[in-house]
């Protein structure tokens, strides 16, 4: 279904400018990651970010108690080429409020979707009501000249809902530049969920794999599908290139992306997967650049 290629970032070169610079066909995307679930995906002249968290080594510390294993390959601040900004939930890693506060001031052209529980915090953040959308389940939003996202429900690690009824938890369908890519968020695997992304006909998918336990879950770390069902998921659901992530930023909650690689093999050696090294630009090729 797909070809890649794969470059890495010139060491003397910012990676907001190597995102500008990045020519992307039609039929292709660029992917960056920043650890976790965070994620920036161009396509054309558009680009997306995912849940981005870009806080450096200090505030980190400073106000998780955390250690990132790794530094940020950007500040919030420098966010400044955002034209959608996608949140899948509430939870620090994922809609971190330093990073929404920059973006939302850095850029007025940025629109952003996010839960319906997390609205209000991002109206805090400085997102004007004008440029806000909930982003709820099984509805198309931002639908553009082929472009759409389309959220739907995940299960972190129920499929909990809120007050008003709406999902806390969501992944993105998303058509960009003649591909569909579909960011899982945190979920495990809930009933429909195979059937429901499979229908998407996804050419290139982003599961998590760091799973979960008792350990973890005594912590207050909630969990994930770990590196065996999002295998299981990528083959069952036909996606055409799966990239394993929310596994590397954080002590305590990581997996060995290699076991997911290992599976694949065993069990899929059709299956395409790619690991994304650190500061890697990542270019997709579907059948539609063909």
């Amino acid at each position: 279904m797909s070809n890649a290629i794969r470059k890495t970032v010139h060491e003397d070169k910012q990676l907001i400018e190597e995102i500008e610079d990045t020519k992307v066909p039609y039929g292709m995307l660029a992917v960056w990651s920043l650890g976790q679930a965070s994620f920036i995906v161009k396509g054309g002249a558009t680009v997306v970010y995912v849940d981005p968290f870009a806080l450096a080594d200090d505030e980190v510390e400073r106000r998780y108690g955390l250690k990132r294993l790794f530094p940020s390959p950007m500040r919030p601040e420098q966010i400044t080429n955002a034209d959608y900004c996608l949140i899948t939930h509430e939870h620090d890693d994922h809609l971190d409020p330093d990073t929404i506060r920059a973006m939302a001031a850095a850029n007025s052209r940025t629109r952003f979707a996010a839960p319906n529980c997390c609205l209000e915090e991002m109206r805090q953040c400085g997102v004007s009501e004008a440029r806000l959308y909930r982003a709820e389940t099984d509805k198309i939003i931002f639908e553009d000249d082929g472009f759409f996202v389309k959220p739907i429900p995940a299960a972190h690690e129920q499929l909990d809902k809120d007050g008003e009824g709406f999902f806390k938890y969501a992944g993105y369908v998303v058509r960009l530049n003649g591909v569909t890519w579909y960011h899982a968020g945190d979920t495990v695997i809930y009933d429909g969920l195979t059937e429901r992304v499979a229908a998407e006909r996804i050419d290139l998918a982003l599961l998590p794999i760091n799973g979960r336990d008792a350990f973890r879950t005594g912590r207050g770390i909630i969990g994930n599908m770990d590196y065996r069902e999002a295998a299981e998921l990528a083959h069952r659901a036909g996606f055409g290139l799966t990239i394993p992530m929310h596994y590397d930023l954080f002590a305590g909650n990581t997996e060995r992306p290699g076991y997911f690689v290992d599976y694949v093999y065993d069990n899929f050696p059709r299956l395409r997967t790619h690991v994304m090294a650190r500061g890697e630009r990542f270019v997709f090729v579907s059948d539609a650049a063909l």
